[in-house]
């Protein structure tokens, strides 16, 4: 493991553009020269605390490369094997012949449990667990869609943190710590396992709204997936470490390569290998990874040559794989490019709020029930009915208004619903098959 000190970034200033706002800190880094770095905002608006060197940030699904990561560890170690079947270390896992690869390649077909949460007549700010998505993993029975396919699921590397506890008897955040963020100097990098945890210098997020700013964290935390945190400058040490393992073959490879292939993913022309996507193109070569979790956004970005550009934001209104690929497309032309100019140009003029409408279907009371209907994979019951020609979703007394986008099909806030086509305006479906971004194939019969 690459030891080698880290010296101290340069801060290279930008105008306050987010006085009294929350923020977001870029950082470039040119193969071994010394970093470059500029931030604007606040880490917390209650305590008027600016973003720093020191302010850490929950990257979200940037984590997967750190997950993906110590599965390959264990498999040098002899704990497990990439191409081992899942149910042999968890026996609860029932979909057959998906294997700690799949997981990690997103190729296991796992529909993603959080999206399920959302059908089983979750809120946003209900509290779950982890446990409780594996509960929901450990239901499904089938691949949600045929080997091939890449399907981006959470669940997935939630099942591999299992894994690697199992496989190594200890805590996940222990395992990480252990193996990778002491050797390697990440003093601020810790995997959340408990939403009651105190992260030292710990931003918060926020977004925007009609009257102010609104909390975006919710008491969840899912290590494997998510819920990591760290500083850019940690991230920083992490990427120094990928590219000294990926160098030695860095004109004929990907990282880790070797050990696990890189297959198409959901974004082409990038594949997706351990833990991250690649962009294989000649002359392109590079890796990266973006992160979106309760109002935090992160960009992690590392080409062939060794350069680094890492962005982290707490500011739900900027996206920071959109500050990321500003600050690449302005180093291309420009490899001395000063970060702060890249971020002065790269935030919009104002962030927009975003308006959250409070209202619901119809009254109830207005509507005729069409059936109540379960589902073998996800706990609770979802209801249909129609009301003056419309069809209506309902799930823990929630109604979504269902717009016809095809002969049997209809969508609404992100799922679709596709009823049997001998179904008549006049009789009530039996059956319906509801698919999520994340999560297709769910078969609902009524009751």
């Amino acid at each position: 493991m690459n030891r080698t000190n880290t010296p101290a970034a340069s801060t290279t200033g930008i105008a306050d553009r987010l006085l009294g706002e929350p923020g977001v800190i870029l950082r470039i880094r040119h193969a071994d020269g010394p970093p470059a770095q500029a931030q604007t905002g606040s880490a917390s608006l209650e305590l008027a605390a600016l973003i720093s060197e020191e302010t850490a940030f929950n990257i979200g699904s940037v984590a997967k490369q750190i997950t993906a990561y110590l599965c390959i560890r264990a498999a040098r170690d002899r704990l497990l094997t990439l191409d081992q079947p899942v149910r042999d270390i968890l026996p609860r896992f029932r979909i057959p012949d998906v294997t700690v690869g799949d997981l990690i390649q997103h190729h296991g077909g796992v529909r993603d449990a959080e999206s399920l949460l959302s059908i089983a007549g979750f809120r946003e700010l209900d509290h779950y667990t982890a446990d409780d998505l594996l509960q929901l993993a450990y239901r499904q029975q089938h691949r949600a869609v045929e080997p091939s396919r890449f399907l981006y699921s959470n669940t997935g590397y939630l099942l591999l943190a299992e894994a690697l506890m199992h496989v190594h008897g200890a805590g996940f955040h222990e395992i990480a710590d252990q193996q990778i963020f002491t050797p390697l100097g990440m003093a601020s990098a810790r995997f959340k396992t408990d939403p009651r945890e105190v992260i030292p210098g710990a931003a918060v997020s926020y977004q925007a709204d009609a009257c102010g700013w609104q909390h975006q964290q919710r008491p969840v935390t899912l290590p494997g997936p998510g819920s990591l945190w760290c500083t850019a400058a940690d991230l920083d040490r992490w990427l120094a470490h990928l590219w000294y393992e990926w160098h030695p073959s860095a004109h004929d490879a990907l990282p880790f390569e070797q050990h696990l292939s890189y297959r198409p993913s959901d974004h082409p022309p990038f594949t997706y290998g351990a833990g991250l996507y690649a962009d294989p193109r000649p002359g392109r070569t590079a890796v990266f990874h973006y992160g979106h979790e309760q109002g935090f956004s992160a960009a992690a970005y590392l080409t062939s040559s060794g350069r680094r550009v890492i962005c982290l934001s707490n500011h739900a209104g900027i996206a920071a794989d959109h500050v990321a690929a500003a600050a690449l497309a302005d180093l291309t032309h420009d490899l001395s490019a000063n970060p702060g100019e890249i971020l002065s140009r790269a935030l919009p003029s104002r962030p927009v709020p975003e308006h959250t409408s409070l209202g619901s279907a119809d009254s109830e009371a207005a509507h005729t029930t069409l059936g109540t209907y379960v589902c073998d994979e996800v706990p609770g019951t979802l209801r249909l009915t129609q009301n003056a020609n419309s069809l209506y979703l309902w799930r823990r007394g929630t109604g979504d208004r269902l717009t016809c986008i095809g002969p049997a099909t209809y969508g609404a806030n992100g799922y679709t619903v596709t009823l049997p086509t001998t179904s008549s305006n006049d009789r009530a479906p039996d059956s319906f098959i509801l698919d999520l971004n994340r999560a297709p194939g769910v078969q609902y019969r009524r009751i």
